[in-house]
């Protein structure tokens, strides 16, 4: 399946600097950045996305599109239902990873976190820039429960 984005220019009253509401949301100016998190094993999209090694945050620019800066930050230990609220603690509004069990995409969607399943293995930053073109092919979601 084909991905595109989603336009995530939002309002905020002008004039106010760079600040993280409530849900941790970035935001520039008049903008809601765009977060992504992939998660990675050797610089590489992971498969199984609850036991993941990393995840690369990946900061889109709103007009442009296009990544503004990119980080690997460390996945915290295991625990089932945890990584929804964390990465939301991290400013992330989108997840795409190659599989995602059921229960895992209803905490995201109840953290309003955006999940798309069924990348495939590559870089994160190559994922990202496909999704941003509306270029990103998705397969099956790789996880089965």
């Amino acid at each position: 399946m084909l991905v595109t984005p989603k336009n995530y220019r939002t309002s905020q009253p002008p004039g106010n600097p760079p600040r993280r509401p409530a849900g941790g949301h970035l935001w520039k100016g008049n903008f809601h950045l765009m977060r992504i998190a992939i998660p990675v094993a050797n610089r590489c999209l992971a498969q199984h996305f609850g036991h993941c090694e990393k995840f690369a945050l990946l900061d889109v620019d709103p007009v442009s599109q296009k990544i503004t800066h990119a980080t690997e930050v460390d996945a915290p230990e295991h625990q089932p239902g945890l990584l929804p609220a964390w990465l939301r603690d991290q400013g992330v509004n989108l997840v795409i990873a190659g599989g995602m069990g059921t229960r895992a995409r209803t905490l995201f969607e109840a953290a309003a976190i955006q999940v798309i399943t069924g990348a495939p293995a590559a870089d994160a930053a190559t994922i990202a820039r496909q999704y941003l073109a509306g270029a990103l092919v998705t397969g099956e979601n790789a996880c089965d429960h």
